[in-house]
């Protein structure tokens, strides 16, 4: 694997932890105690998935995720919450901040691995696919290889879950995807995925469509679907 994990969480004991697990699976591993080391770090370097801890001695997590989110150059890092808030309102919160998963304290370091290898692989691009390019009625083109989405001919700022979903959106060629389809392609068979994690990542990718946002639409008690 080797791809470069970071753990930003001020308890030793989780840095301890979470390390030797991701370490058995193949991981590189990147630890802060704060967020200011964290942020000193990735002026040089993106990891590939970093795993964030809400209460931070420096700085709130929520602000550490929105702040992330708002820099282009982080568009491919993936973000995982790691936290002793257990109110259904901030793991919402979270994911709508931008994070691609949301880890309840306490938890099983072998789980955080299983989550660390999903959202590793919601980013792969699918060696099936044939074509490198998918053009949604000329104003959106889903670019495969580049994994990146233009809308209008700008670039839109997709996390890796966003882009997987309007890729297979697109690819239904105006079927509807069935929300057991897009939990299964994303998540496997894992049974730790909260509810309303399909519908906030939806409502950010509407958002960042702009004025096509409404190209997804909601088929009540089924799925979504393209359509222009």
């Amino acid at each position: 694997m080797n791809e470069l994990i970071a753990i930003v969480d001020d308890e030793k004991s989780i840095l301890e932890l979470t390390s030797i697990h991701l370490k058995k699976s193949g991981f590189q591993l990147a630890t802060f105690m704060n967020a200011t080391d964290y942020l000193e770090f990735i002026k040089n370097t993106t990891p590939d998935v970093t795993i964030l801890d809400l209460m931070l001695p420096d700085m709130d997590g929520m602000d550490m995720c929105k702040m992330l989110r708002r820099d282009s150059k982080f568009d491919n890092m993936s973000i995982i919450i790691l936290s002793g808030r257990i109110d259904e309102s901030d793991t919402i919160l979270g994911l709508e901040l931008g994070a691609d998963d949301y880890v309840k304290k306490p938890f099983s370091p072998k789980e955080l691995a299983v989550r660390v290898k999903t959202v590793l692989r919601r980013k792969a691009p699918q060696a099936t696919q044939q074509e490198n390019k998918i053009n949604i009625d000329n104003k959106i083109i889903i670019d495969i290889d580049r994994y990146e989405v233009h809308v209008d001919g700008e670039l839109a700022a997709l996390t890796p879950t966003e882009f997987r979903i309007l890729k297979m959106l697109a690819e239904k060629n105006g079927n509807v995807l069935k929300r057991e389809e897009i939990l299964y392609n994303l998540w496997g068979n894992e049974k730790i995925v909260v509810d309303h994690t399909v519908d906030v990542h939806i409502k950010h990718l509407r958002e960042k469509l702009g004025p096509y946002a409404n190209i997804v639409k909601n088929v009540r008690g089924v799925g979504y679907k393209l359509g222009i």
